[in-house]
């Protein structure tokens, strides 16, 4: 797409969006009684005007049935996690056995750490990017050191070059090599948090695999923003939130893949849970787990029915096109972005940017700013720009295809300009 930093080509590029009646779907803020220009779907997603009713079937049934609502009510609850399957593996790329919709992220990363980290000798390192959000540091940390290990020694961070804001694939690659009889799994982000980077898992995970090691991903900013292809990738797990590009709540439920190598494995570790277990067999209520096939015997809990309610109304919509679509505008509107700060850059003195987001990319755009990147944020948000603030001085900005339009970064531009 050609760009042009006019009015006319965004609502040209709008009009032929073939996404564009989505943002109709869409609860906006308010700020002096326009949609603010939402770009923090990164951070959390709008939320679907279907919410409300995906909840009030649930509790209907609740007021309804009651305790029967398990089996008799519109979605009956006992197979609430099964109706996510097909929509799910559709968005990363796997098959409907491989994934399940439970808990939230943090903990699902710590059940597939206990099954997929099990140092053994001289292989119990693991290998991730330098400056992961924090909550995969700390599992890291705390999964190391309930082995025994400290994470100084069994942690290796891979950080960019001096100069640089992104990793290299080669770097990572290297380092997996360096590594190779010390390394007992990789652990990466599909995109990195800060920088917007996202990471080349297919070349990651088969690195990890011929050195020995397991490969899983934190999928947190990838899953419902890149094009994600999980089981033909060879990964062996990931986990990811549902909040964030797909709009599924504050808290929302969370994901986890396990490849169908590993689902017939039921000797492999776990912290196992009720509904984890066989379902043929759940309610005769035996000592003895026997896991569910697939992914699904990784559950802990029955399903948290009315934040899944939500999570529904979302794939609803993700059902209804393809990855390919969405990444593919996602992309535009990214570059669309690049172009209108750039161009407003070169008009205001007082603008000074660096953009640290590479090529790899999906929808998030992540911005170096001056001395002046505290004041510039908020005169975006007095506004009606809702962006994200990192500390000491990023602007993290993510227009989402479902809901965001060319228009929104046309004007977004403009008042970039009036700074």
């Amino acid at each position: 797409m050609t760009f042009e930093n006019t009015l006319e080509f965004a609502q040209n590029a709008d009009a032929q969006d073939s996404l564009k009646q989505y943002r109709d779907e869409f609860f906006f803020p308010q700020h002096n009684g326009e949609n603010v220009i939402y770009f923090t779907g990164n951070s959390l997603g709008l939320q679907p005007k279907s919410v409300i009713n995906k909840i009030k079937v649930e509790l209907d049934d609740w007021a309804k049935y009651g305790v029967e609502g398990h089996f008799d009510g519109t979605n009956p609850w006992f197979h609430y996690h099964k109706f996510f399957n097909e929509s799910a593996a559709r968005v990363v790329g796997a098959k409907p056995e491989e994934v399940v919709v439970m808990n939230n992220l943090t903990v699902n990363l710590h059940l597939m750490m206990v099954s997929f980290y099990q140092p053994k000798g001289e292989r119990y390192k693991i290998i991730m990017e330098g400056g992961a959000f924090p909550s995969d540091q700390y599992a890291m940390e705390s999964q190391v050191k309930f082995h025994g290990y400290e994470y100084d020694d069994a942690v290796i961070e891979v950080k960019p070059r001096t100069g640089e804001h992104h990793l290299r694939t080669e770097d990572i690659l290297s380092v997996i090599e360096e590594n190779k009889d010390s390394v007992a799994l990789v652990m990466f982000s599909g995109v990195q948090y800060y920088t917007g980077q996202a990471f080349d898992m297919e070349k990651i995970t088969a690195k990890a695999h011929q050195m020995g090691a397991l490969a899983g991903f934190d999928l947190a900013h990838a899953a419902g923003n890149l094009v994600l292809k999980l089981h033909d990738w060879d990964v062996d797990f990931a986990v990811w939130c549902s909040y964030k590009y797909m709009n599924s709540g504050p808290g929302g439920v969370s994901g986890a893949f396990v490849h169908e190598r590993h689902a017939k494995n039921p000797d492999l570790p776990r912290f196992a849970g009720w509904w984890g277990h066989s379902e043929d067999e759940r309610f005769l209520m035996k000592r003895g787990f026997i896991p569910e096939y697939g992914a699904a015997g990784w559950q802990l809990s029955n399903a948290p029915v009315m934040t899944m309610a939500v999570h529904r109304a979302s794939l609803d919509m993700f059902d209804q096109i393809s990855m390919n679509q969405l990444f593919s505008k996602g992309l535009n509107l990214n570059g669309y972005l690049q172009y209108v700060i750039e161009d407003a850059a070169r008009i205001n003195d007082k603008l000074s940017f660096q953009i640290i987001t590479p090529e790899e990319r999906g929808c998030q755009l992540s911005v170096l700013t001056g001395d002046n990147g505290k004041e510039l944020f908020d005169y975006l948000t007095e506004h009606g720009i809702i962006a994200d603030w990192r500390e000491p001085n990023v602007i993290r900005m993510a227009p989402v295809p479902f809901y965001n339009s060319f228009e929104d970064i046309y004007k977004f531009g403009q008042i970039l300009k009036s700074f």
